[in-house]
């Protein structure tokens, strides 16, 4: 599809659909070195829109502050932004995209989460409050937005691990969380990974099951993970191996297949490759498709390219 306006492109965006128009907003990328020679990330608030496939992306206006790393919602009602940060701080103001209408803040500060819509009501899990924190935050909370005036709900916790960008999937009456990364306080006081294959399935009647595990570790894949002919699909996403390649400069990216999860069979299979090696982007369901608007191609560096695949969406 047309690419991101911007070279560079762009890791940590919020996307998804607002009038009908595919809508890329804020993100970071690196302005003048790569993050292992010391260069400079940047935080934007720019908010691009898409209105057709073959369109062309305009500039349409602003976030409220630079951001990236949140959770982007598509509703009925317009695209909800939920969270994020920056380089000092993480937010809790959650809004209405182009609506001057805010909704209930989050708990807490939260980024590095994942989220997804399930009947109407938004589900948060994981991040961390802080862009320095050592250890992710194990939550789990709901926004019902049937209901006027409600407020976040704090909700039984994962009982796996904390965790940040894991992937998440709505579908069959049931919210689905997948991989992601602990945190814990390495010997330079800054945090360290510990790589998560385990898979849950929450159901608001009986709470949280352990799911087989994934056949790999997938952090940060597109998120939501879209759903077609009974399976959830996880996109590539970071699975570890590559984590301390060196020289980062000819880090060959991240895993390109496809996982699938079967959803009458509980199981775990192989359904091809993508032609790509995105994380730390979104997958948003559009007209006939599913849309992978950037990311982070390989550690640092970020894609202006723009995928899109046909697929037999299942609604929650």
């Amino acid at each position: 599809m047309p690419p991101i306006p911007d070279s560079r492109g762009f890791a940590g965006s919020f996307a998804g659909i607002s009038g009908g128009s595919l809508i890329l907003a804020g993100g970071t990328h690196f302005i003048d070195k790569m993050p292992w020679e010391g260069g400079t990330k940047l935080w934007y608030d720019t908010v691009h829109e898409l209105k057709a496939p073959g369109g062309e992306w305009k500039v349409i206006g602003k976030l409220p502050k630079p951001n990236g790393y949140g959770v982007s919602i598509t509703t009925r009602d317009g695209l909800v932004i939920i969270g994020g940060g920056n380089a000092t701080e993480n937010f809790r103001e959650v809004f209405w995209l182009g609506k001057d209408a805010n909704l209930p803040p989050l708990p807490k500060p939260c980024a590095f989460m994942a989220g997804c819509m399930l009947n109407d009501v938004i589900y948060i899990a994981g991040g961390i409050e802080t862009p320095t924190a050592t250890n992710a935050m194990n939550t789990f909370w709901s926004l019902d937005l049937k209901k006027a005036g409600a407020s976040w709900q704090e909700l039984p916790p994962c009982p796996g691990r904390a965790r940040i960008l894991p992937c998440m999937a709505a579908v069959g009456g049931a919210v689905h969380l997948f991989s992601g990364a602990s945190l814990r306080p390495g010997k330079d006081g800054k945090a360290e990974r510990e790589w998560l294959s385990d898979a849950w399935r929450f159901k608001s009647t009986t709470g949280w099951e352990r799911l087989p595990d994934m056949p790999r570790v997938a952090v940060a894949a597109p998120n939501p993970a879209p759903v077609s002919d009974d399976n959830i699909l996880i996109f590539g996403g970071d699975d570890g191996t590559n984590a301390n390649f060196e020289p980062k400069s000819k880090h060959p990216g991240f895993p390109r297949d496809i996982l699938a999860f079967d959803l009458k069979t509980q199981s775990w299979s192989k359904a091809g490759e993508v032609p790509f090696s995105l994380v730390t982007t979104n997958a948003v369901p559009w007209k006939d498709r599913i849309v992978i608007p950037g990311g982070e191609a390989r550690p640092g560096v970020r894609s202006p390219q723009v995928w899109s695949a046909l697929l037999d969406s299942k609604r929650p």
